[in-house]
């Protein structure tokens, strides 16, 4: 928080800050770790995902009481890398459906509640999973109403040409933009 403040302090205009999750607690996993391959408990709709839901709005409030904002969040970093990621890597696996469904049910409806303007992105993984994930959850008129846009990452790009996947869905859902959300340098050894 004061490395935030500074930042705000030092910019001549305004940050849009957003934020996104790794993992939830232990407790409300599958694998009862905040590491490795695990889900949520349960299904959207039930304590587990209301709960995890009701987690981002206390992020966001407690943030709030030190005059920090976030323009946005996403719904989880990298949900499909918790299918193949590395024992110790903390993160939850969703499917888009199961995606949609927790936006629709639980964190859509919450972040709707708050007192925050803060926008809600779906995705937040490799572009390859367009415009499949954006069919899937914006395809539902009532979960697309409370997205704002996919979060892309750059990793694996050359695999698939930007035509196919981010033109292909701006295409198809042209109310909902499109923003690269993380990339590294280094992340392939021979680069």
């Amino acid at each position: 928080i004061p490395l935030l403040h500074r930042a705000l302090a030092m910019s001549e205009r305004p940050l849009l800050l957003f934020a996104s999750p790794w993992t939830a607690p232990a407790w409300m996993r599958s694998n009862g770790d905040v590491r490795g391959k695990g889900t949520l408990k349960g299904q959207a709709g039930d304590k587990y995902h209301k709960t995890w839901a009701n987690y981002f709005t206390k992020f966001l409030d407690e943030y709030a009481k030190h005059n920090v904002t976030f323009w946005a969040v996403t719904a989880q970093n990298e949900p499909l890398a918790g299918l193949f990621t590395p024992p110790q890597a903390p993160t939850i696996a969703f499917t888009a459906a199961q995606q949609r469904d927790f936006v629709l049910q639980d964190l859509g409806p919450a972040l709707a509640r708050s007192p925050h303007r803060t926008q809600l992105l779906i995705l937040d993984d490799q572009r390859i999973h367009l415009p499949h994930w954006a069919k899937v959850v914006l395809g539902n008129a009532t979960a697309a109403r409370y997205v704002a846009g996919l979060a892309v990452h750059w990793y694996l790009d050359a695999i698939v040409p930007p035509g196919c996947s981010l033109e292909a869905t701006h295409k198809l859902f042209p109310d909902h933009f499109l923003l690269y959300t993380e990339a590294c340098s280094g992340f392939f050894t021979f680069h």
